[in-house]
């Protein structure tokens, strides 16, 4: 495996290549952290995170919610966008106009210009959740990046290739860093493996990740 790890006493270049198509930028959040912070707590109170269940009938470890015009869920009837929280039937929070922002700026840098994200899958890592490899395929135009924002504890990306059984490199995360992926990237196999426990000075015992897309 690959290893690409530059927090601990070495120092990276804000900008990274994990792969062709792929690109990391380090700490490109932190500057924005008290705002992004503030609008994911208004979020969070209009639609709380859950545990969301599998086709297969398996609870995920890692708690979930949305923003945007539409989100992300998965139940037994399977995996699908849809408009409205299905626990308040009501619509999911409107993106904060500083989650788009971001987005859409970090994608530029990555070298997507034009993205307009339009969904925004919230994930909420504790201590030994995980997400286990996968594609981001729900989507209906391939065409479109995805933006990942981390916040809080530091988690161990993995990014492979468009096989499951291709070779996964493994990417520090921490607080601030942003992960974008599209063109010959865009249906990478990704995942995180399970948490460390650990305490963050903002956050705590957790970990948030912010994912946008375009549906």
């Amino acid at each position: 495996m690959q290893d690409l790890f530059g927090h601990a006493g070495i120092v990276e270049p804000p900008r990274q290549a994990i792969a062709e198509g792929a690109v990391l930028l380090r700490g490109r959040a932190l500057a924005e952290e008290a705002n992004l912070l503030a609008a994911l707590d208004a979020v969070v109170v209009a639609a709380p995170f859950r545990h969301m269940v599998t086709p297969g009938g398996f609870t995920m470890s890692v708690a979930m919610t949305n923003c945007g015009t539409a989100g992300w869920v998965t139940d037994r009837r399977g995996y699908r966008y849809q408009s409205g929280d299905p626990l308040s039937g009501k619509p999911w929070p409107a993106m904060p106009e500083i989650f788009f922002r971001l987005a859409t700026e970090a994608a530029a840098e990555a070298g997507f210009p034009g993205f307009a994200p339009d969904a925004c899958l919230i994930n909420r890592y504790e201590p030994g959740a995980k997400m286990s490899p996968h594609q981001d395929k729900d989507e209906r135009d391939f065409g479109q990046p995805i933006v990942s924002v981390s916040l809080g504890l530091p988690a161990t990306f993995q990014f492979g290739g468009l096989s499951r059984s291709d070779k996964m490199t493994k990417v520090a995360l921490e607080h601030g860093d942003v992960v974008a992926w599209g063109g010959p990237a865009r249906l990478a196999y990704h995942g995180v493996l399970a948490l460390k426990d650990g305490e963050h000075p903002l956050l705590g015992r957790k970990r948030i990740n912010l994912t946008f897309r375009r549906v």
